[in-house]
């Protein structure tokens, strides 16, 4: 955990100092602490990349701690927002508030994403459990990606009818470039009550990953912590969505990693993925900063780098349950 920390710290210094306008470490310093606005660079540190920087820690740990309660709550090893059907749902929820909105607010615009993230994890669910022989881990995550192509299609289709393509390709890419402190205020109070709530639920999580029958016998009150656990991933991921697009697979990756590192106590999983999820975010938005500098690559695209070769390995080793 402390060495995670010291990494988001060194990711996020490295986020700040490095981008398309070569600053100093000096000017950073005095942007920090001496700001003065008439000062351009000044400008650049405190308005673009501090928020971005902060936007990106807080969007990748809000990924990776939905990640790891899907996961942990299913008992499934491919859940992850993206794949589940709750990022698309999210963004086509985005594309008809651009489609039939005149002025689209920050908080309007959330509150969207929640709507659309959990009807698109429902209808995830509810796809998945019409096939033969029950749902299985394989099953869902082929009902995901099915679902998510269905509702990435009907998106694109609104937003060419009703020309907004350009308003909500920001969204379908994934990416930070658009963060602002009025975002960052956004998802301060989103962190606090999701991610204590997620914190509040690891123990009957980690009881939960043994089965429901054990659950059940351990006193665990299912039905209630299902729904706390929906809450909080509808409330992280629709935040997420909402500031920076379908950034996918940080929701995958992540949780596996920790596992790894900690075991499967999820009151260790759950804070130490919200620290990897972070760095992982920090550090793909840096690189699609630096890749093809002066110009940006989606920070969906590198996350993607990472995330399709751990999915496609992980569907191979679970693709006993499609039989």
């Amino acid at each position: 955990m402390f060495g995670g920390l010291l990494l988001l710290g060194i990711a996020l210094v490295l986020s700040i100092l490095y981008g398309a306008a070569q600053i100093d470490l000096q000017t950073v310093r005095q942007a920090i602490f001496q700001f003065d606005s008439s000062v351009t660079e000044h400008q650049i540190i405190h308005d673009i990349r501090i928020p971005r920087a902060l936007g990106a820690a807080l969007v990748g740990s809000f990924l990776a701690v939905s990640g790891a309660i899907m996961q942990g709550m299913t008992r499934n090893p491919l859940a992850e927002p993206s794949i589940m059907g709750v990022m698309d749902g999210a963004a086509l929820a985005i594309a008809i508030m651009f489609a039939f909105s005149a002025s689209v607010s920050g908080t309007s615009l959330m509150f969207a994403a929640f709507i659309g993230a959990g009807a698109g994890a429902a209808f995830v669910f509810m796809i998945g459990s019409l096939a033969r022989g029950g749902l299985s881990p394989a099953k869902l995550a082929l009902a995901g990606v099915t679902v998510g192509a269905f509702l990435s299609a009907i998106s694109s289709g609104i937003a060419i009818y009703f020309n907004v393509s350009q308003d909500i390709s920001f969204w379908f890419a994934g990416g930070l470039a658009g963060m602002s402190w009025a975002n960052i205020r956004l998802l301060i109070p989103v962190a606090i009550v999701g991610l204590l709530l997620a914190l509040f639920l690891s123990r009957s999580v980690t009881v939960m990953s043994l089965g429901e029958d054990v659950a059940k016998g351990l006193g665990q009150r299912i039905f209630i912590i299902k729904v706390l656990g929906v809450i909080v991933v509808l409330l992280l991921t629709g935040a997420g969505v909402a500031v920076a697009g379908a950034i996918g697979f940080i929701g995958l990756v992540i949780p596996h990693i920790t596992r790894g590192l900690v075991g499967v106590d999820y009151r260790f999983i759950i804070p130490c993925s919200a620290v990897l999820g972070a760095l992982l975010l920090v550090m793909a938005d840096l690189a699609s900063r630096l890749v093809n500098a002066p110009f940006e690559t989606p920070v969906g695209a590198m996350t993607a780098l990472i995330g399709v070769p751990f999915f496609l390995y992980l569907a191979r080793r679970e693709g006993r349950g499609l039989k």
